[in-house]
């Protein structure tokens, strides 16, 4: 790749930051924070175009440009939906949600879980669903070791796409999640052994209240990894295959989704690697 030219994944990183931040502009007088909410997005845009316009060939710069700068924008960006979500639909779906599961299965899922809570499971659950932060990472650093350029950069591109869209459900789907919506309707009290209550009230801390339920980001990303990881590092899908397994079954049990979130997750996944697999074949035209 030459120096100074826009990768796929900089593109989409570059096009997401533009439109939320026109959203920003569209809803400024809705917003809590609009100077906070703007910043963030400024910043990462200005920083990724000097990433890009640089012609550093040092080590550091590049491994920030790869894998740093992607995490922080996913991150700081999602903390954004905060304010972003309810300044520009303010209307919550949870109740049809609700809805929707019991349509499905005659009952409310993660109410029945509830005859199924033991400690051990719920400690096990919570770490499993805990890991979803880093396995793109430990994937793509994999695959910088080896130097498996491409295929680093087209995994980084489907991620990156796979976050971006997760968000924009949350803009156009508003949702809580049963964790806040279904406290009277839950009579048993999850409880770990050794570092759940830590886990938990951590991921709580650290990602506020977000309308971000519905698609599950969790489902969609992770299978968006999995997939990957089966395609260039088959060891590391042997790793993340349990694991996956383990993450759906929490996002429901640990009452973080619904069902129906789960199944829009997949939809997440399969939408993207559609669009994905689009925008890498035009990429090469």
């Amino acid at each position: 790749m030459n120096n100074g030219t826009w990768r796929l994944s900089d593109k989409i990183n570059i096009f997401f930051i533009v439109s939320f931040g026109i959203l920003a502009l569209l809803h400024y007088k809705n917003l809590s924070f609009p100077e906070k909410v703007l910043t963030v997005y400024v910043s990462l845009f200005v920083i990724q175009v000097i990433l890009v316009r640089s012609r550093s060939r040092k080590v550091a710069i590049r491994v920030f440009h790869d894998l740093i700068f992607p995490v922080i924008s996913v991150l700081l960006i999602f903390d954004t939906m905060t304010d972003l979500v309810p300044a520009v639909n303010p209307h919550d779906i949870d109740y049809k949600l609700i809805r929707a599961d019991y349509l499905l299965f005659g009952m409310y899922p993660t109410v029945f879980l509830e005859r199924f809570i033991n400690p051990y499971l719920t400690e096990l659950l919570q770490w499993a669903y805990s890991t979803y932060y880093f396995l793109p990472v430990i994937l793509g650093i994999a695959l910088k070791v080896q130097k498996k350029e491409r295929e680093f950069q087209e995994g980084l591109s489907l991620i990156l796409l796979c976050f971006y869209l997760s968000y924009v459900g949350y803009l156009l789907f508003p949702a809580l999640g049963p964790r806040y919506t279904m406290l009277h309707l839950q009579s048993v009290q999850l409880k770990g052994v050794f570092a759940f209550d830590f886990l938990y009230n951590f991921l709580n801390s650290i990602e506020g209240i977000k309308r971000d339920a519905f698609p599950s980001g969790h489902t969609g990303i992770t299978l968006m990894v999995l997939h990957l990881a089966y395609r260039f590092e088959k060891r590391l899908f042997l790793i993340y295959a349990p694991l996956t397994v383990l993450m759906i079954l929490a996002t429901v049990y640990c009452r973080y989704h619904y069902v129906v979130d789960v199944l829009a997750g997949i939809g997440l996944y399969v939408i993207t690697l559609i669009l994905g697999r689009m925008l890498l074949r035009f990429r090469r035209v």
